[in-house]
């Protein structure tokens, strides 16, 4: 398909995502919406594809959250607020797990993270930034309540430092390297460097059995809506369906064998 506001590349069974607006700081709108809506369609029943990368097109900013002035150059709201029992999350659309994509997805960060911004990195398996980045909340310093992206940040934030970011709102923005130290980032590269190491992860993902990793991912991710006793029950029916007695997707015995296989130690 073709798209108006993201790239998308197909290679090595790695799609590459690349948000597209750098002249609006790379903010959604409601057509990136609905091409986000189409795209994790798309990607969950395209078996060439093991995994994603969600980048942006460089520029000063990641994303910034959703474009507030696309209503004056006529494009429809993100969110019809004056259709109260209608409205939906834009996330619902932005993001792959909410569209049910249990493909591994890593995000590649640079510049500004605001806001709307969250509800990737909210949704991300492995998140790596740049040395510049931040991330930050803007929404009470406009006058906003801050809800959604939030109480998805409390899922892989610690609370206290979800609230300092809520309510301090423009007045502070977390580094890369303090979000790293709170395990939002797991990595933190030079600009030059982040597109190529977010596309070397991606590869070393796609190369291993694509059941084991699709199953993995959902397994993780649905626990999160379940207590501890029932996700662990739960759970136990993914190795028995991603698992089969007898069907290995991989030889086990050379992969032991290989005394020689080389590791990265982080």
């Amino acid at each position: 398909m073709s798209y108006e506001t993201i790239l998308v590349d197909v290679a090595d069974h790695v799609a590459t995502i690349t948000i597209n607006r750098p002249e609006a700081m790379n903010s959604f709108t409601r057509t990136m919406m609905e091409e986000f809506r189409q795209l994790w369609h798309e990607i969950s029943w395209n078996d060439d594809i093991h995994v994603s990368v969600v980048r942006a097109a460089p520029g000063r900013a990641f994303c910034t959250g959703v474009d507030v002035n696309s209503a004056a150059k006529g494009e429809a709201p993100a969110v019809d607020l004056d259709n109260i029992w209608h409205c939906f999350d834009p996330g619902d659309y932005l993001g792959p797990k909410s569209m049910h994509c249990w493909k591994p997805m890593i995000c590649a960060v640079h510049g500004m993270a605001a806001g709307g911004a969250f509800y990737w990195l909210n949704e991300a398996d492995i998140i790596i930034a740049s040395e510049e980045a931040t991330f930050f909340d803007p929404h009470v310093t406009y006058g906003m309540t801050s809800a959604l992206e939030p109480i998805g940040m409390t899922y892989k934030m610690p609370l206290a430092d979800v609230l300092r970011m809520v309510l301090l709102g423009n007045d502070e923005r977390m580094s890369a390297e303090y979000a790293k130290s709170i395990g939002l980032v797991s990595e933190v590269v030079k600009l030059e460097d982040l597109w190529s190491r977010a596309h070397e992860l991606a590869l070393q993902i796609a190369a291993k059995p694509p059941a084991a990793i699709q199953g993995s991912v959902k397994a993780i991710w649905t626990s999160l809506d379940m207590p501890r006793s029932v996700a662990l029950a739960n759970g136990l029916k993914y190795p028995q369906i991603g698992n089969p007695v007898g069907v290995p997707q991989v030889n086990r015995e050379a992969l032991m064998a290989n005394k020689a296989k080389k590791y990265t130690l982080r």
